[in-house]
């Protein structure tokens, strides 16, 4: 029988999961501390945070708003520096971006004035990738993320939902180990995010790269992570570190499930919406 076809209680009996996932930390945050300046003796974001992160592993980051769920992420990213602590990848301090860590924020941040497929070969070409190998990589981008047809598109033609799908593809075209994204989904209605959440899904599967996630839905980030943290009220500290032991593949079915109503709660309790 097909996952595809397995049922709720079936996917269950079964236990499916990734056992022979390896268990390496890939990224490690290590008493990460963020204060910013503000000229009021300065705004601390992040409060001695440490976790690691195993390769393959999908990981979701939780928190009420101003938590430093962002700000966090763009540390593990290279893209700020901790005011104290550190974060590693591969056991190596990470003070500035890395071909290895790909990055989708909020928004698409699409080049209006590129097609699906420019803006896909983008990193390539500032790799200086040779332009028939990087359209090559690109169009196998846009099937893996269910854009074919589209790849001459024009940003302004493409749904919120299609344009973070090109996100995404330019975050993978260059292959890297670990993928981290700030809410990619948030701006997007309901319906739309549960099934870029499943695409999402498919694609991780397939691909199996290190993924950490910021998200505001509990939902999502169950239905998603094999663990999910959460973080206080600002300054953001570690409330939960919580492994998801629901079975693969996820089904639907799942969200409504006692199971998953269980885990809802005990993230609903470490942030205080309980």
């Amino acid at each position: 029988m097909g996952v595809e076809q397995m049922t709720l209680s079936q996917a269950v009996e079964t236990g499916l999961r990734y056992a022979d996932t390896p268990t390496r930390p890939v990224i490690q945050a290590c008493n990460i501390s963020a204060v910013f300046p503000n000229g009021n003796g300065g705004l601390r974001a992040l409060e001695n945070v440490s976790f690691e992160v195993a390769a393959q592993e999908f990981l979701c980051i939780l928190g009420p708003s101003g938590s430093g769920k962002s700000t966090l992420l763009r540390i593990l990213a290279g893209l700020l520096l901790p005011t104290s602590g550190e974060a590693l990848y591969n056991g190596e301090p990470i003070r500035a971006p890395r071909r290895e860590v790909g990055f989708v924020f909020q928004k698409a941040n699409l080049m209006p004035w590129r097609t699906v497929i420019e803006n896909i070969t983008l990193p390539l070409e500032l790799a200086g990738t040779p332009r028939s190998e990087a359209l090559i990589r690109a169009q196998e981008m846009i099937e893996l993320v269910g854009l074919t047809g589209f790849a001459d598109t024009l940003p302004r033609d493409l749904s919120g939902g299609m344009a973070q799908r090109v996100a995404i593809a330019r975050a993978l075209v260059s292959d890297p180990e670990v993928l981290l994204l700030d809410e990619p989904f948030g701006s997007l209605d309901a319906l739309t995010r549960e099934r870029m959440g499943g695409e999402l899904l498919r694609i991780w599967q397939m691909h199996r790269k290190t993924v950490v996630m910021v998200t505001h839905s509990i939902s999502e980030a169950l239905f998603l992570a094999d663990r999910v943290l959460a973080l206080s009220d600002r300054p953001g500290r570690l409330r939960l570190n919580l492994t998801v032991n629901l079975p693969r593949p996820r089904l639907e079915a799942m969200r409504y499930s006692a199971a998953f109503g269980r885990l809802a709660r005990q993230v609903r309790q470490a942030i205080g919406e309980l």
